[in-house]
């Protein structure tokens, strides 16, 4: 016996959960944005700082690029993670509790 979909969107547990999944999105998307746009500007006004060599024939922005990369698919994996983890949880607990309404 399945619910009315509008009363489970209505639900409060709904609203906060939706309202938790956006912090977290919002979150993790100023930070890969800020990191990523940082990085550009840096290139775009101070080339010869990611230009200058830590050794030969590897400068700073081969490092830096990889680190904003590698950031971004550690953000991707630890929102999966969170999705997989809580949010789905959540999800199915309210599935659940509406059941029995």
């Amino acid at each position: 016996m399945h619910k009315d979909p509008e009363a489970i969107i209505n639900s409060p547990e709904f609203k906060a959960l939706v309202a938790t999944q956006w912090s977290v999105s919002a979150v993790l998307s100023i930070i890969i944005l800020g990191v990523y746009f940082g990085f550009i500007l840096v290139l775009a006004f101070n080339k010869e700082l990611l230009g200058g060599l830590i050794s030969e024939g590897l400068s700073l922005g081969i490092p830096v690029g990889l680190f904003v990369i590698l950031l971004a698919w550690g953000l991707t994996g630890l929102y999966v993670f969170w999705a997989n983890d809580k949010y789905d949880n959540a999800v199915n607990a309210i599935r659940q509790s509406l059941r029995r309404n």
